[in-house]
């Protein structure tokens, strides 16, 4: 597949399937045994503290419940800039991800701070609108601030074979996202396998996607070793292919520092340094930075704080 067609609009469906369909097939054992071999490697007490650090550093703070409140989401914002009060030496996260309709109290609250601001849209988690509505959602979070959009793919359309009708929808909201960064959410525990994985993977970075992420949090299961390792390869390759970097992340279910630290060490071994970076990686999560907070507590004292020594997310 040249760069040009990459780049270029598919001119049909059938077009569009072919393509797809030619990528090389995902060895499943080989994927799950990989990931599972990179999830033992050890690392040394010092790598130890600055991959936490590092780890801090590519959160997205995020609270999507329909019972958040203004207030909620302005606590969020002040742990996301200081996320431990009493060691000012704790990086900030890289955002803070809200529903489109609370972007302009996370923008206020988070105002000179250098945090971005993330919103679902598309009618997130089903993804089941309209794409005028779809658009008109994005478009309102835009202008209300934020500088990163979330969205979710219709899974129905690609499950069936739409994937015109995927990527359509993909680029007009990447239109509509003017100079906001474009995440696309794939929700993989609903692609049932990896080769969907990478196809839909490979279909949000031709349609314009800056980042492609795993999974909405709503779905199990939701971020896993293998399927992260499947969509750090087709970032790899698609580098590879187009000289466009385009970056990753999962969401849903990673909520402990070891955890983090084997998303990283996959990193580092799959796709290499230049993916070590909040603008390459990010990880999306509300109860992980507690927990990175007491290892690095524990690292740097010897004492292990309690899980209600931090604010809950």
């Amino acid at each position: 597949m040249s760069t040009e067609t990459l780049t270029d609009a598919p001119g049909s469906n059938a077009e569009l399937r072919a393509y797809l369909h030619g990528l090389p097939g995902v060895d499943q054992v080989g994927a799950e045994e990989r990931a599972a071999r990179l999830a033992t490697r050890s690392i040394k007490t010092t790598a130890k503290a600055a991959a936490i650090d590092l780890a801090i550093s590519m959160v997205d703070l995020t609270t999507l419940e329909g019972a958040d409140t203004p207030g909620k989401v302005r606590a969020l914002c002040a742990k996301a800039m200081r996320p431990d009060p009493e060691d000012p030496s704790v990086p900030k996260v890289a955002a803070v991800c809200v529903y489109s309709d609370l972007v302009d109290v996370a923008v206020r609250a988070l105002d000179g701070s250098g945090i971005a601001v993330a919103s679902v849209a598309t009618a997130f988690p089903a993804g089941r609108a309209p794409l005028e509505a779809k658009l008109a959602d994005t478009r309102a979070a835009v202008a209300a601030g934020a500088a990163e959009i979330d969205m979710v793919i219709d899974r129905g359309a690609f499950l069936s074979g739409d994937y015109l009708k995927v990527y359509e929808e993909i680029a007009a909201v990447k239109q509509a996202c003017g100079d906001a960064h474009l995440k696309v959410i794939l929700e993989t525990g609903e692609l049932v396998t990896y080769d969907n994985v990478r196809r839909a993977s490979w279909l949000a970075m031709r349609a314009g996607a800056d980042f492609i992420k795993t999974s909405t949090g709503k779905v199990s299961p939701a971020a896993t070793l293998p399927v992260t390792l499947v969509m750090l390869e087709a970032v790899r390759d698609f580098r590879a292919a187009t000289g466009r970097r385009v970056g990753v992340k999962p969401a849903g279910g990673i909520r402990t520092a070891k955890d983090a630290i084997r998303y990283l060490v996959l990193v580092k071994e799959t796709a290499g340094d230049d993916w070590l970076t909040p603008r390459r990686f990010r990880i999306g999560a509300s109860s992980l930075l507690n927990d990175l907070l007491m290892q690095r507590r524990k690292l740097a004292t010897g004492v292990y704080s309690g899980p209600d020594y931090f604010t809950l997310d």
